[in-house]
């Protein structure tokens, strides 16, 4: 025989209504009657149903999450797998599970996602990253679909409620470390350009040099996939240049990581001949030889809030529009040291 709520509620003492609202992890129950009504459910063997209660509610109870389109920077880059962490924290917490979509290009990305609203199968979506002119943007805005983005929106930023870190602000102050070591040949490694992180990233690094008189020189930036293949790409080229940089700011460790294998194998000295600030905080940033100076951008907080934000929609969809900034603190090891 099918153990039901109103057998829960007779062994706990409860009504029936209250063993709903501590499944749904009501605030308003308190935490004695909470766990007085978990035991109950475990010594019976109890579990919710949640599909028919989803059925009920015309709720999935799930979140979407759309990846970045290149599969192979999400498998291989440890940021994903660390925001996914906090997301997962979060959706527990709240009782909601998590479905991912992505595709080898744009228009796959794209597809997914009109799969996922059209065919009613999540409750609101979370984009882990945010580009120029984003197609996903634009559907989930005109349908009025609830959404928040991992990332600062290229536009209509005070309309979209996302999760992001002060991006041009890292980065000068990243740049401005590494210019008060002596240093004025300052390269520049990015992620693609058409992500409003690497512009953000990019505006910082510009802006510390224009206000240390530093000029800038084009031939010192380069855009590469997050990648360690990206950062050995990058860091050959600006070697070839005709006076190499003598410092380099890295914007993902995983990119950083590829700077050292490459400097590494060429028996270039790192910090006596090219100082690294790097981006995320990942944890080999810490077990690199050397250990890398990099921003930490506290990726699990970004995951988390950014499910706390979207339950706040989800349950009120006259919540206002946020702008959530996440701190971040540069974290020095023995990647930088003074101008040769």
């Amino acid at each position: 025989m099918a153990i039901t709520i109103k057998d829960v509620a007779k062994l706990a003492n409860v009504a029936p209504s209250t063993v709903s609202r501590v499944i749904a992890n009501s605030p308003r129950i308190s935490e004695t009657t909470k766990k007085r009504v978990r035991d109950a459910m475990d010594d019976l063997g109890y579990h919710p149903n949640f599909i028919a209660r989803s059925l009920a509610s015309q709720s999935t109870k799930v979140i979407g999450l759309v990846l970045p389109h290149s599969s192979g920077v999400f498998f291989q880059n440890p940021f994903f797998s660390e925001v996914i962490q906090g997301l997962s924290e979060g959706v527990h917490e709240n009782h909601y599970a998590l479905q991912m979509t992505s595709g080898k290009t744009e228009f796959d990305s794209y597809e997914g996602v009109v799969q996922m609203v059209q065919g009613g199968r999540v409750d609101g979506i979370i984009l882990l990253y945010s580009m120029v002119d984003d197609k996903i943007i634009s559907y989930l805005t005109k349908r009025n679909f609830p959404f928040v983005v991992i990332g600062k929106p290229f536009d209509l930023v005070d309309k979209i409620t996302h999760v992001d870190n002060d991006n041009y602000m890292a980065a000068k102050e990243a740049t401005d470390y590494i210019i008060g070591l002596g240093h004025n040949k300052i390269g520049f490694i990015g992620g693609s350009p058409s992500l409003t992180v690497t512009i953000d990233r990019l505006q910082g690094y510009k802006e510390a040099l224009k206000a240390s008189n530093i000029e800038l020189n084009e031939d010192y930036i380069i855009h590469e996939d997050f990648l360690r293949e990206g950062g050995q790409e990058a860091v050959k080229e600006l070697l070839r240049r005709t006076i190499p940089p003598t410092a380099l700011l890295v914007t993902d460790d995983l990119m950083a990581v590829g700077v050292v294998n490459s400097l590494t194998e060429m028996e270039i000295d790192i910090p006596s001949k090219v100082s690294i600030v790097s981006f995320n905080n990942a944890l080999f940033a810490e077990m690199s030889r050397p250990p890398l100076t990099s921003i930490d951008i506290n990726i699990k907080e970004l995951g988390y809030q950014a499910v706390s934000s979207l339950i706040q929609l989800l349950k009120n969809e006259n919540e206002p529009v946020k702008r959530i900034i996440i701190p971040h603190r540069l974290v020095i090891r023995q990647s930088c040291g003074v101008a040769p």
